[in-house]
């Protein structure tokens, strides 16, 4: 299991590395244990759980420069923004560095900021990610667009960040694929009529929900299932396709996050998409 972590000697994030996409593309996390977010004397200051509001779980930097989900007001409040806006322009150049051919076709999500302790966290199951999961949203529906994800650890304290990451997309498919629930159109059409969701949940969307739910309630699967626990240390970033890799956070405090989405066809191989193997391993289009 340790071959599902690619370990990358680099310290610079915009120096170009080659060779990293097809790793990135069969699911495997990227670490660069040595590749460190540095913060000025006044970002280090913000390094506090009390400049998240306590109604929200982070905070996040939009891509209109509005912030949600911060305590902090002044000052204070816009050193967070440019702090956080200044580790968005780092995560784009690694993904740049690293798969520069995606440059054209990546769509830019919200940058977060997650000060909240992993293991104070109170939360329904579904809810939870310290059980393994790929990621999907109930709400936003994506027709197979790929969700990429840069993080760093901030953590003053010396805490690593611990992840647990499990087997690759197609074994777990294959596994969670026939316990699911067949998919009915007129649902999906009421969603969407109702607001439920943001556009039309496709077939591949209700099963990408159906994989994360079945992987995250069954727990003789979270105990048994082949895994290996990763620590990622303060000054370490590390990168992943979060819809594909399966992986579930331990511990931890002071995240940052960087999510881009890309479509499947974008990708240097769509074949390795999850999109393209769950329609490999059911015969049919999903989307």
């Amino acid at each position: 299991m340790k071959d599902r972590i690619v370990t990358v000697d680099s310290r610079d994030w915009a120096r170009p590395i080659t060779g990293l996409v097809p790793a990135l593309e069969a699911g495997k996390v990227l670490f660069f244990p040595d590749l460190r977010f540095e913060l000025t004397d006044d970002e280090a200051r913000l390094l506090r759980a009390d400049v998240r509001d306590d109604k929200a779980r982070n905070i996040s930097l939009r891509n209109d420069g509005a912030l949600a989900g911060a305590a902090a007001q002044g000052d204070e409040k816009s050193r967070l923004a440019a702090m956080i806006g200044r580790f968005r322009t780092q995560a784009c150049a690694l993904i740049d560095a690293i798969a520069p051919a995606y440059k054209p076709a990546l769509r830019l999500a919200p940058t977060s900021y997650r000060p909240t302790q992993v293991e104070g966290r109170v939360q329904s199951w579904r809810a939870d990610d310290r059980r393994l999961h790929v990621d999907a949203f109930p709400s936003r529906p994506n027709r197979g667009e790929r969700i990429l994800r840069v993080f760093t650890n901030l953590n003053p304290a010396g805490e690593p960040r611990v992840w647990r990451i499990g087997e690759a997309f197609e074994d777990l498919a294959r596994r969670f694929v026939p316990r699911t629930k067949p998919y009915v159109a007129w649902q999906a059409r009421a969603l969407r009529a109702l607001r439920v969701t943001k556009s039309l949940r496709t077939e591949y969307d209700h099963l990408m929900l159906q994989l994360h739910d079945g992987m995250k309630r069954d727990l003789d699967y979270q105990r048994t299932c082949p895994q290996v626990t990763q620590p990622f240390p303060p000054g370490s970033t590390w990168v992943c396709y979060s819809d594909q890799t399966s992986h579930a956070v331990m511990s931890g405090q002071f995240m940052m996050e960087q999510t881009l989405h890309l479509p499947a066809e974008a990708q240097v191989d769509p074949t390795a998409s999850p999109l393209a193997i769950l329609e490999r391993l059911l015969g049919r289009k999903l989307t």
